[in-house]
């Protein structure tokens, strides 16, 4: 019945060719284009495939081109087609953000937003950000998709999101960055393992020490690997993975230690799994981004989401009771506590993506 009313009101627009293009049918295009499928178009649209083919058809009637190249599998945009999916594309944007900002007027913050998130940046604190948005905002509605990172900037370029959430975001032609946070870098270990006693430790520390690290593509661990190089600081690596996840999996069975963000290896040291110690004379940090196209307009809503996310406050080891480790006791302060221990900023890289 639902996907009946919405053909009834693409048909009401599409039923004379003055009337061909109206904003419904340029939505319908749009799923159609981006999804490069009829059904799986008309399924984004809400109507039934054949509502779908119609609609795109009497659109090209009524611009006397052919839009969608139907011989190729998946379909394929003419050039006609490409520039109508841009400008339809902005035209329903614009739309949107009218209705926004009119619902915004009435104190009436809806709609949806649909985000890309990296599965480190969506696992940790995110949630709890989006609870704290849908109760000051019951009539808005966040759809969360957990992609790669590669796929998340897909996701945002081709408009299958309004917003990505990414680690170490990469400036890119046509696409806008957010600074969000910066999560600073920790030593990850066991709980009994003999560094597990130390309030603080230099860098220096994990000379020598069998490493769970990242895959070497990934800007986290260049930027690592940057920084033990600089301190001339050798380890050995066990294991590599593509995920956070992974890593402390390994390091709670006791594989060996790693370097993780702080705020991902709270939960562990809360419940006992994972120790957790910061380093003294180096100030690594995680940078945590959005992006969006640059030239999408930001509405109402979005504007609320990206506010709250700037204020999402960060998991840290100073709101966690950290537990003894079982075999050491911790030793006195000394130089390496930090107290005295001169401190640099590491830097870290421009662009690159960091693990899902």
């Amino acid at each position: 019945m639902a996907r009946r009313k919405q053909a009834d009101r693409i048909d009401e627009g599409i039923g004379t060719r003055r009337h061909a293009i109206n904003i419904e049918t340029m939505k319908v295009f749009c799923h159609v284009a981006r999804e490069q499928s009829f059904s799986r178009g008309a399924t984004a649209s809400g109507i039934t495939q054949s509502a779908a083919t119609q609609c795109v058809r009497r659109i090209e009637e009524h611009l006397r081109t052919q839009l969608i190249d139907r011989r190729k599998r998946p379909l394929i945009l003419t050039r006609a087609g490409q520039l109508c999916y841009r400008e339809f594309r902005r035209i329903v944007e614009i739309y949107d953000a009218l209705v926004d900002q009119l619902q915004a007027e009435q104190r009436e913050i809806g709609g949806t937003i649909d985000v890309a998130a990296i599965y480190s940046v969506g696992l940790h604190g995110l949630g709890t950000c989006m609870q704290q948005f849908l109760r000051s905002y019951p009539r808005a509605k966040v759809q969360l998709e957990y992609r790669r990172p590669d796929e998340v900037y897909d996701a945002v370029e081709t408009g299958r999101a309004h917003l990505g959430l990414v680690s170490y975001p990469q400036a890119r032609p046509g696409l806008t960055v957010i600074p969000l946070r910066a999560e600073r870098m920790v030593l990850a270990c066991c709980p009994d393992h003999p560094l597990a006693a130390r309030h603080a430790v230099p860098l220096s520390a994990v000379s020598g020490q069998p490493m769970i690290t990242f895959d070497r593509d990934l800007p986290i661990r260049r930027d690592i690997d940057r920084q033990l190089r600089r301190r001339d600081v050798k380890v050995e690596v066990a294991m590599e993975f593509d995920n956070i996840e992974t890593i402390k999996q390994a390091v709670e069975i006791g594989a060996g230690i790693s370097i993780l963000p702080e705020p991902t290896v709270c939960k562990e040291v809360r419940m006992g799994t994972l120790a957790a110690v910061r380093f003294t004379d180096c100030d690594l940090r995680r940078p945590i981004g959005a992006i969006h196209r640059e030239r999408m307009t930001i509405t109402p809503t979005l504007s609320k989401f990206l506010e709250l996310l700037k204020e999402m406050p960060l998991d840290t080891l100073d709101d966690t009771p950290a537990h003894d480790p079982p075999s050491q006791a911790p030793k006195a302060a000394t130089g390496d506590s930090g107290s005295t221990a001169e401190t640099d900023r590491c830097a870290t890289p421009n662009g690159g993506e960091d693990s899902p």
